[in-house]
């Protein structure tokens, strides 16, 4: 007696009830409710990432911007140029008539025959410049101060490459017997031979270089408890930057209230053509 063939129909006992319901791609994932209806976790899975990446999204964004900010950190330097007091040698201020700047035929101080050099920095740290007193060599200088107005100030670093002091230097009368433009004293770097005119802006004598020196702007009251001081105030309408920087008030740190007048010994070369 054989069994009746029971499996093909729904009172199989070896087979549950298929619920369609079930039918799904393999790898899908689906709940379904009782009551409320169905809610497809597929969909409610690909929200959740969407929100992920996108959280990632603003976070790497975040980040990226912060690290471009480390990368270019801002500027350092000024806003405007200040007013500086210079320091004389001694340490106390820099006064026209006395000290360094005592008249001519003084033993000790700046005059035009002066081949020492005496540089300060303005209006950053690492901007020195030469302080020049062109007397008796001159009656009067444009931007000059004093009387005679012969007292100039300019960038002690070539336009050139960026030579600074002493490979830079004054030359007073009869240090070499080079008179470029048929001067007999101007300022020249011996790194690549560029020489300017002291008694004209330091405009340019020979080259390579072909900008002339940045001029500090000179002052000195007349009156009051600071008359006869002598303050650096800006640069001259026209200065193009100091070299190696995009903006002389950029590129280190301000040189504070004053600064100070310091003396070096320049490098002197006469081999260069005129």
């Amino acid at each position: 007696m054989s069994l009746p063939d029971l499996c093909g129909t729904d009172a199989c006992p070896l087979s549950a009830r298929r619920d369609p319901a079930l039918d799904l791609p393999v790898g899908m994932v689906r709940r379904v409710a009782a009551a409320d209806g169905e809610v497809d976790e597929t969909k409610r899975n690909i929200l959740k990432l969407a929100a992920v990446a996108g959280v990632l999204g603003i976070g790497a964004g975040g980040a990226i911007g912060g690290a471009i900010q480390y990368v270019q950190p801002p500027p350092v330097g000024l806003t405007s140029y200040p007013s500086v007091l210079l320091l004389d040698i001694d340490g106390k201020p820099l006064t026209i008539g006395k000290g360094l700047l005592a008249p001519y035929p003084a033993t000790s101080g700046i005059n035009g025959y002066t081949s020492e050099l005496y540089l300060f920095n303005y209006p950053l740290r690492n901007e020195p410049n030469f302080l020049l007193n062109l007397d008796p060599l001159i009656s009067s200088v444009p931007g000059g101060i004093g009387s005679p107005a012969t007292i100039v100030a300019y960038s002690a670093i070539c336009q050139h490459l960026g030579c600074p002091a002493p490979a830079i230097a004054y030359y007073p009368p009869g240090t070499c017997p080079n008179t470029p433009g048929g001067k007999t004293y101007y300022i020249h770097c011996s790194c690549h031979g560029s020489t300017y005119d002291v008694t004209n802006g330091a405009s340019n004598l020979t080259g390579p270089a072909v900008l002339p020196l940045p001029q500090v702007i000179l002052s000195s009251p007349t009156t009051g408890p600071q008359a006869g001081q002598v303050f650096a105030v800006g640069m001259t309408p026209g200065s193009p930057p100091v070299n190696g920087h995009l903006n002389t008030l950029q590129g280190d740190y301000g040189v504070g209230n004053t600064s100070p007048v310091a003396s070096e010994t320049p490098v002197h070369l006469c081999n260069f053509l005129t």
